[in-house]
């Protein structure tokens, strides 16, 4: 068994500033991740940095137009907190050596974004989140910070009480890929789950290969609620053939979208007409879609994204690698000819239920980053509002982690003393046979020993008893049940949403479930077993599509990116509330909370969004 202070799962952007601080907070701090820290898919981010660093803006605008942009379900609380340390993450990234693009005078150059009132991006180059990554791994490198390059984190080990709010967690079980050991992490002070986004629940997906839900879906099982699930973004410019994403800084510098009929459609869009392609991504992918769907989409497929009129300078200088996409992608020479762009699954908005400083329900269980929802990006996010999300939240949870969860400010609640308070709803489908059988390789549950080790040690138990069974026993193939769900999920759980087809998506995955009590692995070798690593990833796939459907179902309005074709108004009086769903041993319990909407700084009473 491994024993640290901190374990941090996940080391994109958020797990790397995570274990900074709780390194800097006096925390022994160990790194356990299934991609060696710098092939995270932080390192896909192209755009950049929110921050209001200019002297002629300022935080409370930028809160502003966050919570303008998230169609009023953002929390104030988060929203203010997030605004405010923006700024001093962007210089400390500058003092540790972030290659920022600059003006001539020096100063970290910042440009606008969709939804945002002042150019207030910063970037560097079209490969932010690249540079973000190595950037930060430089600095854990220096500080001597453990890191378990290759270890996929399969399990939380969790005491197991009946209400979710007296368990305790205390440390995860790993699998290391390239001996295929399995081993126990046990952390004595907080485990914070940075693992990323859920994008292969879709096919159509700006995601990497593994991004496929594994801490939400892990601390889902474990008792902590997801929430506000319904909220995935999707990125108006991708590659259609790849998904491969085209940065909203194309759009930012000046580019232009236009139809099969070489008009430039985003100005007669009701939501968009003063910003035009600089609306935010939730109206601009629906307009595209629109245009598609009345017969004015390219190949009746997708959208032409022209910058050739920006000249090649300004796009060698600042968009170089989308010239290198297109060209490797589609065979398309941006410098002469226009791209291919369509909607892509980019970003889920919702995730683990924590507050601000990255707390679940459960003790020593922490979150941060995309796989949490800390409520900062409520129905909708802001292009360059994710990688200082990653900075500043990653920050405070891990900091919070090495005090124990002892730290200010004041908590939001989480878990079942939110819930005791909201109001429960019927599960908008019945739910049929949905729970999972007594079944060794879908089993996840914690101990019931008082110490810490044994819990961690039991965890591991029950892992190599799944792990074998899986590689023991014939079944389906796993590929067979994620196919199924992709493809579902992308036909019925898109940009536009349906009644009829959401339910349709729920029978589906609950098929998927009941098949999935089936699969079993190919490979039987321990070492490098791809198919294996598949297999488990598969089950957190349909967790969290299940959460996306259900939560798509509830809520009957139209609010960010949550589309409903039956339900086609924001409605303040019934829905300025989050959705919450609860495991239950495999029922889904689906319940609300209310929103935060009065700061510190100013309460945000909701408008008419347009841009």
């Amino acid at each position: 068994m491994y024993e640290h202070d901190v374990i941090v799962v996940g080391a994109g952007g958020a797990g790397l500033r995570a274990a900074i601080a709780a390194h800097e907070a006096g925390a022994d701090v160990a790194l356990v991740t299934k991609l060696h820290p710098v092939r995270s898919h932080t390192g896909a981010a192209e755009g950049g940095i929110n921050a209001a660093l200019h002297e002629e803006d300022s935080w409370d605008l930028h809160a502003y137009d966050t919570m303008k942009g998230s169609d009023y379900l953002g929390d104030a609380p988060a929203v203010e907190a997030f605004a405010k340390g923006a700024p001093e993450e962007v210089i400390q990234l500058e003092h540790w050596g972030m290659p920022f693009s600059r003006e001539e005078d020096g100063t970290v150059s910042q440009r606008p974004f969709g939804g945002l009132s002042f150019p207030r991006t910063t970037y560097a180059g079209a490969e932010t989140g690249h540079h973000l990554l190595h950037t930060m791994y430089e600095q854990v490198l220096k500080r001597g910070i453990e890191v378990y390059d290759e270890w996929y984190v399969t399990r939380l080990a969790v005491t197991d009480h009946d209400d979710p709010g007296e368990r305790s967690c205390h440390g995860v079980v790993g699998y290391e890929i390239r001996t295929g050991e399995i081993a126990g992490f046990h952390a004595s002070d907080g485990v914070v789950l940075a693992t990323g986004g859920l994008g292969q629940a879709f096919d159509h997906t700006t995601n990497a290969i593994a991004n496929t839900g594994d801490g939400t879906a892990m601390a889902y099982r474990a008792g902590a609620p997801m929430e506000d699930m319904e909220f995935v973004q999707f990125h108006p410019t991708t590659l259609p053939s790849t998904g491969v994403l085209i940065s909203e800084g194309v759009r930012g510098e000046g580019g232009i979208l236009y139809n099969a009929e070489e008009e430039r459609f985003m100005f007669e869009y009701g939501y968009a007409n003063n910003e035009g392609e600089l609306a935010s991504r939730d109206v601009v992918s629906r307009a595209e879609l629109t245009e598609v769907n009345e017969g004015r989409g390219i190949e009746d497929e997708y959208v032409h994204l022209d910058m050739r009129h920006l000249g090649e300078e300004r796009i060698l200088d600042r968009l170089e690698n989308i010239l290198h996409l297109a060209e490797d992608f589609e065979g398309v020479d941006g410098l002469a000819e226009p791209m291919p762009v369509k909607p892509g699954q980019h970003y889920q908005m919702g995730g683990t239920e924590v507050n601000e400083n990255g707390e679940t329900c459960i003790d020593g269980l922490y979150g941060c980053g995309e796989s949490a929802c800390v409520s900062l990006h409520g129905a909708n996010r802001l292009g360059g509002n994710a990688l200082p999300e990653l900075l500043v939240f990653g920050e405070r949870t891990g900091r919070a982690a090495a005090a124990g969860g002892d730290i200010d400010p004041a908590e939001i609640e989480t878990g079942p003393a939110a819930k005791a308070e909201a109001g429960e709803v019927d599960t908008p489908v019945a739910p049929g046979t949905v729970g999972d059988p007594e079944d060794p390789v879908l089993a996840d549950g914690g101990a019931q020993a008082a110490d810490p080790a044994a819990v961690v040690e039991d965890a591991v138990a029950a892992e190599e008893d799944r792990v074998d069974a899986l590689l023991e026993r014939d079944g389906i193939n796993h590929a067979e049940v994620r196919a199924d769900l992709q493809e579902t999920m992308t036909e019925h759980v898109n940009v536009f949403r349906e009644e009829a087809g959401l339910k349709q998506a729920l029978r589906d995955i609950r098929e998927c479930r009941e098949r999935y009590q089936d699969v079993a692995v190919e490979d039987p070798s321990r070492t490098y077993n791809t198919d294996l690593i598949h297999t488990i990833e598969t089950r957190n796939l349909i967790d969290v599509a299940e959460a996306i459907t259900l939560g798509a179902l509830a809520r009957e309005e139209f609010r960010g990116a949550h589309w409903r074709a039956e339900h086609q108004e924001r409605k303040d009086d019934e829905w300025l509330k989050h959705t919450l769903l609860a495991w239950n041993g495999g029922d889904p319990e689906l319940y609300f909370k209310p929103v935060i909407l009065e700061g510190e700084e100013q309460t945000y009473e909701p408008k008419e969004r347009s841009y």
